[in-house]
């Protein structure tokens, strides 16, 4: 292990972020895998979302070491942003597949459009962070386009429903930062 240092405050913003980001994904797509693997009929539904959460539980272990790494605290909102994010992933999927899709695809635009801006803002200062931020980005990608392949555009009320989702997402995000 990589010995620990003082990290600077604005890389700690987006660490905390970050493995706030990853643990809320995690928690969404639980939620959604609660209603979906108890009925055969979406069971493989159920398999796909167990696939996206074991690539974001990847993500969220690799920011627990960085946490540790660089001596940055975790969110003290990280109990809210668990219950928030289950009830999302539970509330989209009793709304159908589509819903559900369309609630992956609406916070995957946002993290990657985040991911990639870290990117560019650190990218000279902490080139290594910046690999793991794109990586991470790539496989944000991929699963904002399941959605879409998905139907996520066809969902109820989608406009209102990824607009809602997003803007629940920037807010988490300005919060985090700071608390």
């Amino acid at each position: 292990m990589a010995k620990a240092t003082k990290t600077n405050p604005r890389i700690a913003e987006m660490l905390r972020v970050d493995h706030a980001g990853e643990y809320g994904a995690v928690a969404i797509y639980r939620g959604q895998q609660a209603v979906f693997a108890r009925h055969a009929k979406t069971k493989a539904m159920a398999a796909q979302l167990a696939e996206m959460e074991a690539e974001e539980q990847k993500h969220l272990d690799a920011f627990d070491n960085l946490l540790i790494e660089r001596r940055v605290r975790p969110t003290a909102m990280t109990p809210i942003w668990n219950v928030a994010g289950y009830g999302l992933g539970v509330v989209t999927a009793l709304m159908g597949e589509k819903a559900a899709h369309a609630c992956t695809e609406a916070v995957e635009t946002v993290i990657e459009q985040h991911y990639g801006a870290q990117v560019e803002e650190i990218k000279d200062e902490d080139p290594e962070l910046a690999a793991t931020f794109a990586q991470f980005r790539e496989d944000e990608l991929h699963h904002r386009d399941i959605a879409i392949e998905g139907g996520a555009k066809d969902a109820p009320a989608y406009g209102l429903l990824s607009r809602a989702i997003q803007a629940g997402c920037h807010v988490a995000i300005k919060i985090t930062e700071k608390i």
